[in-house]
């Protein structure tokens, strides 16, 4: 419906990936990808956020990467930067076309490369697009180093 309900409470965003990451594994394991995570040496700040749905919108990014890539890997990031967590995903797949980009996050959009994959509906994205909005983040996509995609997420 496009309505959130949001319920923010002090989270510790490294515990919360660490543990969604965990959750993957195995999903990456069958497609013979690796699945990484870079945190930061120190403890990071509890971020004020819906926990469940933080969890929600990185679990779509990483079911999507571990979805689309064929080999080579995903790697989930963590870190604060001028008073804001930034978390990414990266992934090694096809990547994202430039004028694709705008569009992934309108509900029920897909990629040409999308299409013929079953399972996905193109939903994930616009939820988690809205899920960050009602935070007052942002989220957006970008090209991979040697090709893929990166998801960024901007959290206050």
């Amino acid at each position: 419906t496009g309505h959130f309900s949001i319920q923010k409470v002090p989270t510790q965003l490294d515990t919360l990936v660490l543990n969604i990451c965990e959750t993957f594994e195995t999903m990456a394991h069958e497609k013979k990808l690796s699945l990484s995570t870079v945190l930061p040496e120190d403890a990071l700040p509890p971020c004020t956020c819906d926990r469940e749905r933080i969890g929600q919108v990185i679990s779509i990014l990483i079911h999507n990467a571990i979805s689309y890539t064929r080999e080579g890997g995903i790697t989930v990031s963590l870190f604060r930067q001028n008073h804001r967590f930034v978390l990414s995903v990266s992934d090694t797949g096809p990547g994202i076309p430039d004028e694709e980009k705008e569009k992934i996050f309108d509900r029920f959009y897909r990629t040409e490369s999308s299409r013929t994959t079953k399972g996905h509906f193109g939903l994930g994205l616009s939820i988690a697009h809205e899920i960050i909005a009602a935070h007052q983040g942002t989220i957006q996509v970008t090209d991979t180093f040697e090709g893929g995609s990166t998801f960024t997420v901007l959290l206050p």
